[in-house]
């Protein structure tokens, strides 16, 4: 990201030898700052980019590498036929192998930086577009909970890192020195609180828009991060006053007719066709194999783009007996053939499995599976809250509280629904235990499980313990490195990219 405002800072200064007349003309057959931020419509458009970066930055390969199988839900199958950078990149992010030369880290860092720019030029040029105070609002309140948005996975991945409030227009502005985490929290924070005082309440059926909704369930998350959990509180009872609601069926919570529904507090939205708006971040997930028509429906090879975020045997044992949401969140390709190129003879559940005698098994992620015309051209939308979300982290914030049979009110309507028996009494640590399984199960593939493990001071000692059970179950299997799952304080987060630190002249995370 910085390469590129170096390159606009230099365009600048060389602009600052010519006339003073050349410089005040906005060139009329181009669209630039000067001539595009005046209409409502040029807002509007503005506005649909920055809501478009959440793709990159919320549901793209480097989000689920390094938010799901960076935790024990998910692991690869590892492709020997390839070794690509790329590739490599991935697994280390399993192994906890991170390196600052990471394309993957690097992807994820500055995905979220342009999401900010398109929040900042949004907000930048607003007030003097002379727009009524209604749009001002409305655009307003969209560009903070966006920028609110990935600002709070940067503090979570990265730790402190530069702020950027305004839109970048020379040199500069370019070169901005790390914040603190507290800073960048407190920036978050007076976002969310800006926005919410502008954003309109949820109505239904949603658009897919940010709402006052929204913008508490985040400034929530933010809270119990940050362990003040009576503000968690406040911020999810309004929530749970605004006509969210679980859906009766888990698995209906993904499917496509029920996009923006009732239990969707916020999701990214894509669009199958030729609009390049569809999403595919199913495909990776599939097995290795010549042919995955009988997964799809769809007759298409996936030898070199599947084999990723693979859930473990281990995860589909934590569910419990009688969860629906484990037949509703995964399925099992049975088959035979070399690891690469599996040969799927049957699609099998998960639910007492037993995988036959001179077969494979490959579980795979089946929640993000709906049929659809076109290879890797799927309809489905990326949840990041759902409702179930904000019943369970206010369970959890009532819980810390020691109001542990308040939070029972919260946590049953998510058991029951899947199928399971209510807790009726618990102590605060079991019931602290009984939630976090809770979020893993039922947030599963969400992206959600590492960030939760670091936040709730569990990811060193789960994650170690994964360590050795996916070493154990690859007994044999070389390509697991002997200096995989170290997982050291430092490995919290992910190091700042090199470039960053080069250009920037930023300060490294310690262990990188």
């Amino acid at each position: 990201m910085k390469k590129s405002i170096y390159i606009l800072a230099l365009t600048t200064l060389f602009l600052t030898a010519c006339s003073e007349e050349f410089l005040n003309r906005v060139p009329e057959s181009s669209v630039t700052s000067g001539n595009f931020y005046k209409t409502e419509a040029q807002f509007e458009q503005a506005l649909v980019g920055a809501y478009a970066a959440t793709r990159n930055a919320k549901s793209s390969i480097s989000d689920w590498s390094m938010g799901e199988m960076r935790s024990d839900n998910t692991h690869i199958e590892f492709n020997n036929t390839n070794r690509g950078g790329q590739y490599i990149e991935r697994e280390d992010a399993d192994f906890f192998l991170d390196k600052n030369v990471s394309g993957l880290v690097a992807s994820k860092y500055n995905s979220l930086y342009v999401g900010i720019a398109r929040a900042n030029n949004i907000l930048d040029y607003i007030v003097a577009a002379g727009l009524s105070p209604d749009a001002v609002n409305r655009f307003t309140g969209q560009a903070k909970f966006l920028r609110a948005l990935f600002y709070f996975d940067l503090v979570r991945y990265f730790g402190g890192v530069p702020l950027y409030l305004k839109a970048v227009q020379g040199a500069g502005d370019a070169y901005v020195p790390r914040s603190s985490v507290a800073e960048v929290y407190n920036v978050i924070i007076e976002d969310l609180k800006d926005a919410i005082s502008k954003l309109p309440v949820p109505a239904f059926p949603q658009n897919g828009r940010a709402t006052q909704g929204a913008a508490r369930m985040l400034l929530a998350d933010v809270y119990l991060v940050q362990k003040n959990f009576a503000a968690a509180e406040t911020e999810l009872k309004s929530v749970t006053q605004m006509g969210y609601a679980l859906l009766p069926d888990y698995a209906a919570a993904f499917s496509l007719a029920n996009k923006n529904s009732k239990e969707s507090i916020f999701e990214i939205q894509y669009q199958q066709g030729n609009q390049l708006q569809a999403s595919d971040f199913v495909y990776p997930f599939l097995p290795l194999s010549s042919d995955v028509k009988i997964i799809t429906g769809i007759a298409s090879q996936n030898r070199q783009g599947g084999g990723w975020n693979v859930p473990t045997f281990e995860m589909i044992g934590t569910y419990e007996p009688g969860d629906k949401r484990l037949e509703a969140s995964i399925a099992i390709a049975e088959g035979t053939g070399v690891i690469g190129d599996m040969v799927i003879d049957a699609i099998k559940s998960p639910v007492g499995y037993k995988m036959a005698a001179g077969k494979r098994a490959y579980p795979y992620i089946k929640k993000y599976l709906h049929p659809h015309a076109l290879e890797q051209n799927t309809d489905d939308n990326f949840p990041i809250y759902r409702y179930s979300d904000a019943l369970l982290s206010l369970a959890e914030a009532l819980n810390e509280q020691n109001k542990t049979a308040d939070a029972l009110v919260y946590l049953n309507p998510v058991r029951t629904r899947a199928g399971l028996a209510a807790v009726t009494s618990s102590t605060q640590a079991a019931l602290r235990d009984i939630i976090l399984h809770e979020r893993r199960v039922e947030l599963a593939f969400e992206n959600k499980r590492w960030l939760d493990l670091v936040r709730t001071g569990k990811a060193i000692d789960v994650m170690t313990k994964n360590g050795e059970y996916i070493k154990q179950a690859h007994k044999g299997e070389s390509y697991i490195p002997a200096t995989s799952y170290n997982v050291t304080p430092d490995k919290l987060i992910y190091p700042i990219p090199n470039r960053e630190i080069l250009i920037g002249a930023l300060d490294q995370n310690p262990g990188y």
